[in-house]
């Protein structure tokens, strides 16, 4: 596994980190992936520490809490050698919200008791509108508060939309912030977050970068999600469009040894203002997959030339133009 840091958050993290939605499983009536085995989840958890992987990324609204409480208990004991991001501020499936600092100090408090744990190394907005930051300071001064008392390390932002980046990292300053980036999203690219992340010192932390699972070419365009799998809820022309993607690039790059998620991840990974690709996984298999992307190493300039090639000759999203292109 290798290495890199959060942009001048202070934070070290492993470029390959894990996703931890899908774990909170379907607690209380929580849509993710569908039910979970909670001892397979620990199992997974543990086999990715093994291996290198030391950031793990949740929130309180995955499971409503359980994801933290499993956190929590497989690593109370390793708590100073693994880098935790959680989120506040989205209450329910629904989207309602609540970024007062009164709410953000209480969500706190609840997510550190279930992480058996005193302090947070990250703590993000889970995506807000970036306008309701911009005319609200007293969001970011509680988190600035938090830090300052200890209870949280850093704090970030995580991104409804690639293009809310530029606001986030230049007039509000953010250090690090998560946003969409795969092979068939690459709006950072488009509208140039990438090198303002790295020009202002950022960390980015890239979020679905196998598109909810569609690029491991695993889930063929027929596939019957369970009713609590948020994928059983999407047009079945978008899941179509999305569970052939992954062809469109194999012929780009022929597997040659290697999984269609391996490319995925590597080609998230060849870009160095990515800190973090942060994968979903339910299975210690799925684990020791993705995390073999890290030793592949990053894609040459030429294959992801090929890569953005085919982005910029295709629809990837239901809808007309380039910007129907996101997954």
């Amino acid at each position: 596994m290798k290495y890199r840091q959060l942009g001048r958050t202070g934070l070290q993290v492993s470029e390959i980190g894990f996703g931890a939605w899908g774990i909170g499983g379907s607690s209380k009536g929580a849509i993710s992936y569908g039910p979970t085995d909670d001892s397979e989840s620990c199992k997974a958890l543990l086999r990715a520490f093994d291996l290198g992987i030391t950031f793990y990324d949740t929130a309180d609204l995955y499971g409503y809490g359980h994801s933290e409480k499993l956190l929590g208990t497989t690593f109370h004991n390793l708590r100073h050698r693994v880098v935790i991001a959680s989120k506040v501020g989205l209450l329910d499936q629904s989207g309602a919200q609540d970024f007062s600092p009164p709410h953000i100090r209480s969500s706190l408090e609840a997510t550190l008791k279930r992480l058996n744990s005193d302090y947070i190394d990250l703590y993000q907005l889970h995506d807000p509108p970036i306008g309701l930051i911009e005319s609200d300071p007293s969001i970011c001064e509680t988190l600035g508060s938090l830090r300052k008392e200890g209870k949280i390390r850093a704090y970030g932002i995580s991104l409804r939309h690639p293009d809310d980046s530029l606001i986030a990292t230049g007039k509000l300053g953010f250090a690090a912030v998560q946003v969409n980036f795969n092979m068939i999203d690459q709006r950072l690219l488009e509208n140039g977050s990438l090198g303002a992340c790295r020009d202002r010192g950022v960390g980015i932390i890239s979020r679905t970068p196998l598109c909810f699972g569609f690029l491991t070419g695993k889930y063929p365009a027929q596939t019957q999600f369970h009713a609590q799998d948020h994928r059983s809820k999407w047009p079945s022309r978008q899941v179509e469009l999305w569970a052939n993607a992954y062809r469109l690039f194999r012929c780009a790059l022929p597997l040659n040894g290697q999984t269609d998620a391996q490319i995925a991840l590597r080609y998230c990974l060849s870009y160095p203002e990515i800190s973090t690709a942060i994968p979903g996984m339910l299975l210690d298999t799925e684990v020791e997959e993705n995390v073999a992307a890290s030793a592949l190493g990053p894609l040459s300039e030429r294959e992801r030339e090929d890569i953005e090639a085919i982005y910029n000759n295709y629809i990837f999203f239901l809808g007309a133009g380039k910007s129907a292109k996101r997954p």
